[in-house]
């Protein structure tokens, strides 16, 4: 695994020639970073740092400042709206609309994904992201269906949308040769929580997001920076010592700059005091969340009297994946939290996914014959970099 990193990572540095993004590997922390000991060590000496609400908070402020800035966030279009939804196909199942969604990133960059909402009117609905990991075309398989099937049928409208370079980006940009796809994906999701606070029929105090591995890293990272996001489940994914394999967790100097360093642990507790549940399991580096990772972030959640908001299910017989008994407790979760209806699903015993349609993979795509890509798409990393002239 650690080989693999090394090569992909030095595979990103040869590919970082364009000035405005070139990056500095000491300045990236990469996969097993630190070994199991010394992630716990960090955490003790980050534990040092603060001692209270106000210290945390200026810590806190320290973290999310150095995530905007290693991301370069901070530079990117200053764009209010102008989403430009397009359904490319939309399909009545029981209890759940599928929708094949475009909406516009930035001019000439799109997010591809598929809504999922409910059949039963109501004013006003909850709304939850649905970011994937690092499977190619993950939108378009059952594990993503489920969920975005049945948060929808107890009353939610769920996004679940393409990672750069995947999906129906394929042929647009490569993911795993794009330095700034980390960004890319961080402002894309930043899009969608915009997208559907926009919506007339969302309530903008019930929206969330939830995902597994990469997609977990995505739903941390935008949970810390945007306070729009009110609750929150990563999956598989909070470590003390792992900081991420993919260039779109660690190919930005996100963690680690000029007498800073901070972990995705700290990251994670930016949630707080909004409800979270994370989600661990005994096979991958998640193996000690309930002792290392969980007493950390319970801590900060404990300076705001907010212990009880947030939760750690830990399977420990099972391993790295978003699979049912995984899901079951996120829909528990969202359903107490968001007041979502439980009654519009069956139990045996517990949440029953049977219900659910699995489309065939073409059948969720955005792009087809039909519907090709808009004819002023970004096409390559460099065109996508070179328009957006980060310094």
């Amino acid at each position: 695994m650690k080989k693999l990193l090394l090569i992909l990572l030095t595979i990103f540095l040869g590919l970082t020639t364009h000035t405005a993004i070139a990056q500095d590997k000491n300045d990236l922390c990469v996969g097993d970073y630190w070994t199991v000991e010394e992630g716990y060590q960090k955490l003790k000496e980050f534990a040092g740092l603060w001692n209270d609400k106000a210290s945390w908070e200026k810590r806190a402020e320290q973290i999310r400042e150095h995530l905007i800035k290693g991301m370069k966030l901070d530079q990117m279009p200053k764009i209010k709206g102008n989403f430009n939804p397009q359904i490319t196909k939309s399909r009545k199942m029981d209890g759940y609309i599928v929708e094949n969604v475009r909406i516009e990133s930035f001019p000439g960059f799109y997010i591809t994904g598929n809504i999922y909402r409910p059949t039963k009117v109501a004013d006003k609905y909850a709304a939850i992201l649905l970011p994937h990991g690092h499977v190619p075309d993950k939108r378009l398989t059952e594990d993503a269906q489920y969920p975005g099937a049945v948060l929808a049928r107890m009353g939610a409208i769920t996004f679940a949308y393409d990672m750069v370079g995947m999906g129906d980006y394929r042929g647009i940009t490569t993911h795993y040769k794009n330095p700034i796809a980390l960004l890319l994906q961080t402002w894309n999701s930043r899009r969608v929580l915009e997208y559907l606070l926009s919506r007339p029929d969302v309530d903008s105090n019930r929206v969330g997001i939830t995902g597994g591995s990469g997609g977990a890293t995505q739903s941390f990272l935008l949970t810390a920076i945007d306070s729009r996001i009110k609750a929150c489940v990563p999956v598989v994914q909070v470590s003390a010592h792992f900081f991420g394999g993919c260039i779109c967790e660690t190919g930005m100097p996100i963690h680690k700059g000029p007498n800073f360093q901070t972990n995705n642990v700290e990251i994670t507790a930016l949630c707080a005091p909004r409800p979270m549940l994370i989600i661990s399991d005994g096979n991958d580096y998640t193996h000690n969340t309930p002792k290392v990772e969980f007493p950390y972030i319970q801590r900060v959640y404990d300076v705001y009297d907010a212990g009880y908001k947030v939760e750690n299910a830990h399977l420990a017989a099972e391993k790295h994946d978003y699979g049912h008994s995984k899901r079951v407790y996120m829909y528990n979760f969202f359903a107490y939290h968001f007041k979502l209806d439980t009654k519009n699903v069956t139990w045996n015993p517990t949440v029953d996914e049977s219900f659910v349609t699995i489309l065939p993979g073409d059948e969720l795509k955005v792009y087809t014959p039909e519907n090709p890509r808009p004819a002023n798409t970004l096409i390559g990393n460099e065109a996508i970099i070179k328009y957006l002239n980060l310094k």
